[in-house]
Formats: C-alpha cells, structure tokens, sequence
C-alpha cells in the first residue's frame, strides 16, 4: 500500500514543506486535524495551494494571517472522501506545531497528520469516516509502531480546537 511512505490510494501533490524526521522508526501516534479554507467553504483546491505555498493571501480576508505560513500534513481527506497526500509518511510533515502527547514535545517528530475537510463545528461526512479508517487500517498494516490516535486539540489544548466535538471517535477503528 505504501511506496517510499507514499500511499497507493491517494492523489499525490508534494509539498515543499516538510524535513527528515529525527528518528525514522519512531512514528507512532496519528494525529486528527480539520481544516476549511475559508472556514465552512468546501471544494475549492485552497488547502491544497496552502499547503503547497501557492495561495494568494489576498483572495480573502481571513487569510491574511496565512502569509508566509509554510504548513503541511501527510494526509488530507475531502468532503466526498479523496484522500490527497502531501508529505511522504517517511519524512515529518508540519501540521502539529508547539505540541506534547505523554509528555513527548514536537509531535511533528513521531506523528503522520491527517487533515480532514472541515470544521471543528461541523460534523463529518459518511465518505471521510470511511475514507479515514481505510489510510488507518493501511497505516497500520504498514507501520507497526503506530500505537496512539489523537486530535490536535489534545496535543495543543490552548492553541487548537480541532477536530472539535463534532467529530465521533466511536466511528474511528482502530
């Protein structure tokens, strides 16, 4: 399923923004995001170009504060389910920031992000669940080391609220 860390099932569009991990067998946690670009507006390619550098900052408002924000994650699944991939699960993807899970710092260093379309308000489609449990089961067949799933409002608490109470952890197999 996973070719050099880039997985079979997902349309790829690399990101530049990305490095080495520290340790390249130390991946084990998932970590949960949501985004929307501008919040609540779906099926536009703006994630796509943010994590990609190429959005024009000044198309809307709320992205003035995304200027000169270098961002990725590993994966990022659609509304209708499209998983697209931008970092190679192999390489560390930038999407946790200041973060701690079990009093491990810099979860970018041992994480694969997964970004689903959305927001921390909204509840999530049929499609991104199953979407979301298929690239897990993958993961894990590919990756034994994978032992914890979390969301971003976990490891971040005072900065981040996604993927908000609207997404079911109960849906997640794991």
């Amino acid at each position: 399923m996973f070719n050099q860390g880039w997985y079979k099932k997902a349309k790829c569009i690399k990101s530049q923004n990305f490095n080495q991990r520290p340790n390249k067998n130390d991946i084990s946690l998932v970590v949960i995001h949501c985004i929307s670009l501008p919040e609540g507006q779906y099926g536009n390619y703006n994630v796509e170009k943010l994590f990609t550098n190429q959005l024009d900052c000044n198309l809307h408002q709320s992205f003035a504060s995304l200027k000169s924000v270098e961002v990725s994650a590993h994966f990022y699944i659609k509304r209708d389910g499209e998983i697209v991939q931008f970092v190679s699960v192999d390489d560390r993807a930038w999407h946790a920031g200041v973060s701690e899970f079990q009093g491990r710092q810099g979860c970018n260093d041992f994480s694969i992000g997964i970004e689903l379309e959305g927001t921390d308000k909204t509840a999530y489609t049929e499609q991104q669940y199953v979407s979301l449990n298929t690239l897990l089961k993958d993961l894990r067949k590919a990756y034994p080391t994978l032992i914890n799933i979390t969301g971003h409002q976990d490891i971040a608490p005072h900065r981040k609220t996604d993927p908000g109470n609207c997404f079911e952890w109960t849906r997640i197999i794991w």
